[in-house]
């Protein structure tokens, strides 16, 4: 049986043509690149890397049939630790998947009576109890002595991760992942997730860094990262919370008027999401506030609301159906007013919430946390944020950005928020296209990079003796550095003297100069390559400031290497990385001969972070 002809047939059968097309070039690139060159001895990490709800289960399917092609008759299908949301998986596989045998947490004995006589697929949630249950049959059956395993991992930066590592232990659900994987007899562990911070950050003495990464684009009308949080200017769909007077009534007119503008054009649903603080009893103050303003829509439904909403219809283009008359949009709101058909919905830890309740109809949903990972809202045009944590972490804020997906219309989507949070947002979409430039130009080492302020991620999965930071603003250069060649220094920094104070320069200049300094450990030029060549993934023509100086005079372990006056020229180019390249005479130290010596300084307010394995320091 050909899986993937069959899986890709399912797709197009449903009228989805170019979800097929983008699953066939996924399965089959990553079939070709990583998959066909498996060794069956080894023990392999992968990274399927997408943004957040732009359809990567049904990516992460058309590689479990490519690889059940070639060969592999097993498969462990993880979950977060969510009941819901498991069995929704569960499902789906039975539902898209033909030839499989589909087991779930609770059909050992249909895996035992199986016998990999067909391809196995196991979706497990990602919980101690049931990973050291399956990690118990495995090892009872001994069918993974002989037969390689394939994990996908959805979600793996979420809870798989090691939590113990500055610790000196490990986490129960790490631990027992380690035991599936490593209990068969070789493995390919597929990490899937479109937060990815954690995983670049992880060592590769831990055994969870990835060896390969692959990224899928987004199909056409996605709205991600760039539509909300364009470079250089402020997204149409923004309202800021600073400008906007009442922004509780705003979001609820707004609501309504696209609620009304869906269902007078033949629509069935419109959403219309809140996030406030993860405290319940902030979730109760906003459901009043709601309830107050949609009693305020109804008291004066034909006279001042009438008026707000006009204005709310008229801003509104929509590109997915025709715009329907404002008399039509007027009536289907106040229809929905008036039979109390606008229901607001509660998420947390106190109140389930089923998403049939927002899979119809006109819903104004209010939550915390149970906002994030797994949890899609359709048909969602109207965000209100009113939270900003005060420790922000990045790949946590981004998972929460339910706004991203396919069957938003762009002309009538608005996100209100305040100013400080938009930046955050900006700068978090600024690091994931820097990422994905990384992923899809080869580079070796990903940098990940923030304002200060921002975490990637949470610490407690990061290994503190391992993971390092270069401050952006701040002067790094080596204690005891060498030239390979000062010859080819010479040449390359020839044609820059004193007469200029300065000079812009292209970044591949400086990390061709790089590439002819060495340096011991308190220093260490593959970081700043890395930082360079992370920039160039992003912008291949970006520049930066090189400062030379020649015949200096410098004693060796003074504690500074620049001269006041260059420090402060330095300093005055704040947004771009500066590079001071000294000739000292060698007089005074340096093994009495001349030396070339750098000095770096990276963009200010920013933060990049380094990862050194085992055997390796970090720059101090």
């Amino acid at each position: 049986m050909q899986y993937l002809k069959t899986y890709l047939k399912t797709i197009t059968d449903r009228g989805n043509i170019r979800l097929a097309e983008s699953i066939s070039k996924t399965a089959e690139e990553v079939g070709t690149r990583h998959i066909s060159r498996f060794s069956f001895c080894s023990h392999e990490i992968g990274l399927l890397f997408g943004n957040v709800q732009s359809g990567k289960t049904g990516q992460m399917f058309g590689i479990i049939c490519k690889a059940a092609d070639m060969g592999f008759p097993a498969f462990v299908l993880l979950t977060t630790d969510n009941v819901v949301l498991q069995q929704q998986t569960l499902e789906r596989v039975k539902a898209d998947l033909k030839g499989f045998c589909i087991c779930g947490e609770n059909d050992s004995g249909l895996f035992i009576e199986n016998r990999l006589m067909d391809p196995v697929i196991i979706v497990l949630k990602k919980n101690a109890r049931i990973l050291r249950l399956w990690a118990n049959v495995f090892a009872s059956t001994g069918f993974m002595k002989g037969n390689p395993l394939f994990i996908v991992d959805d979600e793996a930066d979420a809870t798989s991760l090691n939590t113990l590592v500055n610790k000196g232990r490990q986490s129960s659900i790490n631990k027992y992942l380690d035991s599936i994987k490593n209990g068969a007899s070789s493995s390919i562990y597929l990490q899937v997730t479109g937060t990815p911070q954690a995983i670049f950050l992880q060592t590769m003495a831990s055994g969870w860094h990835p060896y390969f990464t692959y990224y899928f684009e987004p199909g056409d009308g996605y709205l991600g990262g760039d539509f909300f949080f364009p470079k250089n200017r402020i997204a149409n769909s923004v309202a800021f919370l600073e400008k906007t007077p009442n922004p509780e009534r705003s979001v609820v007119v707004h609501h309504m008027a696209v609620s009304g503008q869906i269902i007078a054009s033949g629509g069935s649903v419109c959403n219309c999401l809140l996030h406030p603080s993860v405290r319940q009893a902030v979730h109760g103050r906003y459901e009043k506030s709601m309830q107050t303003e949609l009693a305020w829509c109804l008291e004066h439904v034909d006279d001042e609301f009438r008026a707000e909403l006009k204005t709310a219809y008229e801003a509104l283009h929509p590109e997915k159906a025709d715009k329907v008359d404002f008399e039509s949009v007027f009536l289907s709101a106040k229809k929905l007013l008036e039979n109390h058909q606008v229901k607001i919905l509660v998420m947390n830890g106190k109140h389930d919430v089923d998403s049939s309740e927002y899979s119809s109809g006109s819903n104004i949903v209010i939550g915390g946390n149970t906002l994030g990972r797994g949890v899609t809202f359709p048909a969602l045009h109207t965000i209100y944020y009113t939270r900003t944590s005060k420790k922000p972490q990045a790949d946590t804020m981004w998972q929460h950005s339910r706004m991203f997906g396919y069957d938003r219309d762009p002309g009538m989507m608005k996100v209100y928020i305040d100013e400080p949070l938009y930046k955050l947002f900006s700068d978090i979409n600024a690091t994931n296209n820097s990422i994905i430039s990384q992923v899809e130009k080869g580079a070796e080492n990903i940098k990940v990079y923030y304002p200060e302020g921002l975490n990637p991620t949470r610490a407690a999965v990061l290994d503190n003796k391992r993971v390092f930071t270069l401050s952006g603003g701040t002067n790094y250069y080596p204690f005891d550095p060498d030239n390979s060649s000062i010859e080819d220094l010479d040449n390359l920094l020839a044609a820059f003297d004193e007469k200029e104070p300065s000079y812009q320069v292209g970044l591949r200049l400086m990390r061709e100069i790089f590439s002819h300094i060495t340096s011991a450990e308190d220093f260490d030029v593959s970081s700043f390559v890395s930082v360079l060549d992370a920039m160039l993934s992003e912008k291949p023509s970006a520049q930066g400031i090189l400062i030379v100086r020649r015949n200096r005079d410098i004693a060796k372990g003074t504690g500074a290497l620049l001269s006041p006056n260059d420090w402060s020229l330095g300093s005055s180019f704040a947004d771009c990385v500066v590079l001071t390249m000294y000739k000292v005479t060698g007089r005074k130290g340096w093994a009495g001969r001349e030396l070339w010596i750098p000095n770096i300084k990276l963009p200010s307010d920013m933060v990049y972070y380094d990862v050194k394995d085992s055997g390796e320091e970090s720059v101090e």
